[in-house]
């Protein structure tokens, strides 16, 4: 993975730097002017949220969503495990809707990465959730679950999908959360194409480190 010239990371003095010399506050997640010299290694914005979410003290607990269709292709399913076991790697946490497709195989990933994924199941059981789900959430309230979703989301990353996934994306962009698209997920403006698993991780990495 590439690093980012902007990005400077002092594990010593636990500080991440941007090409502006500012510090970012991980508790405020937000970028803060600092009189230093840039100090620290080129990182990745990939590697620089892993620090965030396991070394710095201060993760992120607002968990990201991947939302998809429930009939994914090889290639879908594929993307959905390789994402969920990205975000686990990097300490993040995984919401979705708790059932089949995508969701199940992005809790596969995570479940393998042995991180945490939450199920926001539509059901009135957490019984309806997949067996790879950490905490199933059972909301009885059917569809409109999709809005708690994009909403209970710092973004969104959607791979394939239908109305389903095509709701959740207009909910997120309502609510100004970004949301990014994976392997045929359908194309609305403001949300952003991204080639691959990593390409949606580094995407991931630079909206929580606000870069």
């Amino acid at each position: 993975m590439l690093h980012d010239p902007q990005l400077r990371l002092d594990v010593e003095n636990g500080q991440l730097q941007d090409g502006r010399g500012r510090v970012f506050d991980p508790a405020a997640r937000r970028w803060c002017e600092a009189p230093l010299a840039a100090l620290g290694e080129p990182v990745s914005a990939a590697n620089a949220l892993r620090w965030l979410q396991r070394e710095s003290g201060m993760a992120l607990r607002t968990p990201v969503a991947v939302i998809g269709t429930r009939t994914p292709t090889a290639s879908q399913a594929v993307a959905a495990e390789t994402l969920g076991r990205l975000l686990a790697e990097h300490g993040v946490t995984v919401l979705c809707g708790g059932r089949s497709g995508v969701m199940e195989e992005v809790c596969r990933g995570v479940a393998q990465a042995g991180g945490l994924s939450i199920g926001l199941l539509p059901d009135d059981e957490p019984e309806a959730a997949n067996p790879y789900v950490t905490v199933p959430l059972a909301t009885g309230i059917g569809v409109a679950r999709n809005a708690l979703i994009a909403w209970a989301a710092c973004c969104l990353v959607a791979i394939g999908g239908g109305y389903g996934t095509l709701s959740e994306i207009a909910f997120a962009l309502q609510f100004k959360r970004p949301v990014f698209l994976l392997e045929g997920a359908p194309t609305v403006d403001g949300a952003l194409v991204c080639s691959d698993a990593e390409a949606a991780l580094d995407a991931v990495a630079r909206v929580i480190l606000a870069v």
